[in-house]
């Protein structure tokens, strides 16, 4: 049975949004931390913004984003399978637990999202075409080198003992959020792709039903 996955879609782009926004103002105290690393040290706040509660907003929307992708995400492999369940290489319940396995989550769920793609095309046995999972490979690498920067620079935030080593921690922690800006800008557009695909899919087997 085909699930509509159009709303959870609407509502994972928007978080999304607010994911690279709140990215960007966070490059940019990093930007001012690297400009004036003696000031940028001291202050509590940041464009007239409480660090602290900038963080925890991010945080709190990295979380939502998190959980109503995986959702999103389990739905699209859910249809899958009624479109071509030959071609999804795990079952339904990897497109959830995949993400929670450490270093696994770095490549099964790129995989499960190519055959969810293939499955939702017009010919899901056709070859793929040319530069056809551009946009998912894309995506998945920014994200995966983002993860990893971001790691490295909370270490060596957490290590840091002079203002040299905090400055380089701070270098390395705006490379991380400018990898994520770019992912999460090619996540609303792989989510809006794969929905479209989806409905499309869906709206021409009812019509050749009726």
């Amino acid at each position: 049975m085909l699930r509509n996955p159009n709303g959870l879609a609407y509502a994972v782009m928007t978080l999304l949004g607010v994911d690279v926004f709140l990215d960007l103002l966070l490059a940019g105290d990093e930007v001012w931390s690297l400009a004036d690393p003696a000031a940028a040290y001291a202050a509590t706040t940041f464009a007239g913004v409480d660090l602290a509660l900038l963080g925890l907003a991010s945080g709190g929307a990295y979380v939502a984003t998190i959980v109503l992708f995986i959702i999103w995400f389990h739905r699209v492999r859910l249809n899958a399978n009624v479109w071509a369940f030959d071609l999804q290489s795990r079952t339904s319940g990897w497109a959830i637990g995949a993400w929670f396995i450490p270093l696994a989550n770095l490549w099964i769920p790129r995989q499960i999202a190519a055959d969810v793609w293939r499955a939702s095309r017009r010919d899901p046995y056709a070859a793929d075409g040319a530069r056809e999972l551009t946009l998912l490979n894309s995506w998945w690498s920014f994200w995966v080198a983002g993860a990893v920067v971001d790691r490295v620079a909370s270490r060596m935030y957490k290590g840091a003992e002079t203002l040299d080593e905090w400055t380089t921690a701070a270098a390395w922690s705006l490379a991380g959020y400018l990898l994520t800006v770019v992912a999460g800008v090619l996540a609303i557009l792989f989510v809006h792709r794969l929905t479209s695909m989806q409905h499309a899919k869906a709206t021409g087997m009812l019509s050749a039903a009726g």
